[in-house]
């Protein structure tokens, strides 16, 4: 090789190369090839193609449906998504109702409703506004809180709401916060009066307002709130109600543990005969029915709570508290009303 030159090397060179390449292709070096090239990726790694999208969807589905949690119950597989039968109960609507006004003044938020009532209590909801607020925590402003009643109080006004005709409700669970009292006098400098309740009496305006009449012998209510949670239903012509942990609770350090028995000792004084169907309001199961709601309907049948896979504390909380409440009473279904609040309540017991 040494005694060739260059242009001899290279022409041995060439004629080697090419007789591995021909001996290669012929013994099936194709398939070789396309065997050693890197893979080709015609879709984002970081999204499933579209020939997964169903399974890894299916694959979602069936784990919301199994559930996960440290405990479970017949009360979880009898509310799980794959047994959740729709609520199609139709209330009765208003004839000839006047339009009247509530501002429900919460720990966690000023919430405004607009219904129509008529003489025999039947309702409809109009229109509803939902807001934020840092009353609990005692960083609302006076002018924070003067500003948003105002601009409820406006809006109201333009919907057609007579001024006489709009009332202001203090929530049980706001009423023990530091900073109702900006709300009161907030309210008292524009000349409204401010109606506070006790968790009893909230309870018992939940019920009036969300279990109708055809459910008071086999149900019962929940409003799970920001500051408690009230139970209540009908018993002998009467209506009962308790009180317990909101779902806030974390707040004041009190573990998980601690609230799940104290909530499933308090539900189990409801009469088993009452357990049937649990009818349930407040923020935290407004935030779950998101989840699973279909189309625009009003009652929406909620998951068990083992499905529902949530991330901040205060949902976390109220889960607790409605696992809780499941695993003491067996409900057949929780049935979240759109509609309804423990405010409307308090507008149907007026003349």
């Amino acid at each position: 090789m040494q005694r060739l030159t260059v242009a001899g090397r290279l022409l041995i060179t060439a004629l080697i190369l090419a007789a591995i390449f021909f001996g290669f292709r012929y013994f099936g070096g194709n398939d070789a090839l396309r065997k050693l090239a890197p893979k080709q990726e015609s879709e984002s790694a970081t999204m499933p193609r579209a020939d997964e999208e169903s399974t890894a969807s299916t694959d979602e589905s069936v784990a919301s449906d199994n559930g996960s949690g440290s405990s479970s119950s017949s009360t979880e597989t009898t509310a799980s998504s794959s047994t959740r039968q729709p609520f199609t109960f139709t209330p009765p609507a208003p004839q000839n109702g006047k339009l009247k006004g509530v501002v429900e003044l919460g720990a966690s938020g000023f919430n405004s409703f607009i219904v129509r009532i008529d003489d025999q209590k039947n309702w409809k909801l109009e229109k509803a506004e939902f807001g934020n607020s840092l009353v609990m925590e005692n960083m609302a402003t006076d002018d924070d809180v003067r500003g948003g009643l105002k601009s409820y109080i406006g809006k109201m006004l333009d919907f057609g709401v007579g001024g006489r005709d709009i009332q202001f409700v203090v929530s049980s669970g706001a009423v023990k916060a530091e900073g109702t009292q900006k709300i009161i006098r907030a309210l008292k400098s524009l000349n409204y009066v401010v109606n506070t309740v006790s968790p009893e009496q909230e309870g018992s305006l939940a019920l009036r307002a969300v279990l109708p009449a055809d459910f008071y012998d086999n149900a019962f209510v929940v409003d799970i709130g920001s500051g408690n949670t009230k139970l209540s239903w009908k018993e002998g012509g009467q209506t009962k109600a308790i009180e317990t942990y909101g779902s806030k609770y974390f707040q004041n350090g009190t573990s998980d543990d601690a609230v799940y028995n104290e909530v499933k000792a308090k539900a189990k004084q409801i009469p088993a005969d009452h357990r049937k169907i649990c009818f349930i309001i407040g923020g935290v199961p407004f935030e779950l029915a998101k989840e699973v709601r279909s189309g625009k309907e009003r009652y929406t049948v909620l998951n068990a709570p083992s499905a529902y896979k949530v991330e901040n504390a205060k949902s976390k909380a109220g889960v607790n508290i409605y696992r809780a409440i499941a695993d003491a009473t067996g409900a057949e279904q929780f049935v979240f009303d759109w509609d309804a609040n423990f405010t409307i309540g308090y507008l149907l017991t007026l003349k």
